[in-house]
């Protein structure tokens, strides 16, 4: 067997490992806490089928036994999770390099037993250990169970029953651990970007149709970091390790340090996560800011479970001038909840709206739906994606006063809009 501490390399797996290495980040969160239930559950079955006291599921790292996973039958047990002692001074290291045999039915009548002095201590009566192998021959640790009481039932037919659950959690561990490696990768490429500030903001133009000139900015994030994926990618990763809040920080500091660039008549909107609202981060970030050139721009993909909460953190910054506004409204159910829910101050109509509306009626009715609604409910409505003086055109005819889109400007540097700005002035 290999040194144990090489079985936390992942790329070294076996082809026919059930680790996946391309696991998606929210699936090996979803994976890590089933497989540590399922664990679990194995060891309170093998602890009960053979009646003993404490069964457990130890790694060997850095010369030492980690107490990984137990289950026990009493409340207060002689072993916790996360617990460790030096390999040499336990049974696991020893039964696995063969100096005692993996059952014994009563350790106070075992020699080699007894040159331990937890045989005594504890004591030790039955315990049945086998090692815990992972796909690539590599030594994880090992599987145990142990009672304070001898048990001179227990025979080879028991060790076989745990052998064969050894393998059954060599498999879950496998998973796990590359689940881990995979949230620990993300963790680190989210890092590297907050350490080196490697992201930058681009803006895309809102146009006032009535007064034709750009009142307006939605700030966008560029992440300049491999790999190449889209922001919302890089954001959802930054929220399934924990790092949302920074990241989403780093990004309005950025866009805050541009707004004096802009005339004072001029907005921006800030992507934000209802999450960073419900923790204050983002009246924290808004401190000192001319929050009347502030829009808050929730998405349809950000679900919301509580909204009597999210309202109540986020009324100080709309009584003072912050504005909110619910983006996708047409993409899907939740954009509808938000709107209903939050009485936003700005409803963004989805590009999958306004993309050739003058083509199909169905767009233009549900279109039609939502800017009555935004009439009634006074709620000023912004037309994203609109890319054709056609779309712009039946956007006119149906009352849309602001548009957004490719047909306006792309997004751009905060110098090209500022000119932008100027030239439309």
């Amino acid at each position: 067997m290999e040194a144990p501490d090489s079985c936390l390399s992942v790329e070294r797996l076996s082809s026919n490992s059930t680790a996946v290495p391309d696991i998606l980040l929210a699936q090996a969160r979803e994976d890590e806490a089933s497989i540590a239930k399922t664990l679990q559950n194995v060891l309170r079955l093998i602890r009960s089928h053979l009646d003993m006291e404490i069964a457990f599921i130890s790694e060997f790292r850095d010369g030492r036994r980690f107490f990984r996973y137990i289950d026990s039958e009493q409340e207060e047990t002689p072993i916790q999770i996360g617990d460790s002692n030096p390999l040499e001074e336990s049974y696991c290291q020893r039964v696995v390099d063969g100096r005692l045999p993996e059952l014994i039915t009563d350790a106070l009548q075992c020699p080699a037993a007894l040159e331990l002095e937890v045989t005594v201590a504890l004591p030790v009566g039955a315990h049945l250990s086998v090692p815990i192998c992972l796909g690539n021959g590599c030594l994880y640790g090992t599987f145990c169970c142990f009672s304070r009481k001898p048990d001179p039932t227990l025979m080879e037919r028991d060790l076989s029953l745990m052998r064969a659950f050894a393998e059954f959690v060599s498999q879950q561990i496998e998973q796990d651990l590359v689940a881990n490696q995979t949230r620990n990768e993300v963790r680190e490429r989210i890092l590297s970007i907050l350490n080196s500030s490697s992201i930058g903001i681009v803006y895309q133009p809102i146009y006032c149709v009535s007064q034709a000139r750009f009142i307006g900015f939605e700030s966008l994030t560029r992440f300049m970091a491999d790999p190449p994926q889209a922001p919302n990618v890089w954001f959802d990763e930054a929220q399934q390790v924990g790092l949302s809040e920074r990241l989403e920080m780093l990004v309005i500091h950025k866009v805050l340090q541009d707004l004096p660039q802009f005339p004072d008549d001029v907005y921006i909107t800030l992507n934000v996560s209802p999450e960073n609202i419900l923790s204050g981060a983002i009246t924290r970030s808004l401190v000192d800011v001319p929050l009347e050139r502030i829009v808050l721009e929730v998405t349809e993909h950000a679900p919301i479970d509580d909204y009597g909460t999210f309202e109540r953190m986020l009324s100080p910054l709309r009584d003072k001038g912050v504005r909110l506004a619910v983006d996708d409204a047409g993409a899907g159910y939740a954009s509808f909840r938000h709107i209903l829910n939050l009485k936003p101050d700005i409803i963004k109509l989805d590009m999958s709206l306004t993309r050739d509306i003058h083509l199909d009626a169905a767009r233009r009715a549900l279109a039609t739906a939502l800017i009555t609604f935004a009439g009634e409910t006074e709620s000023q409505i912004v037309a994203e994606g609109v890319e054709t003086i056609a779309e712009l055109e039946v956007l006119k005819k149906l009352r849309v006063n602001k548009v957004q889109g490719y047909l306006m400007g792309r997004p751009m540097p905060s110098s090209d809009a500022t000119v932008l700005v100027q030239a439309s002035n």
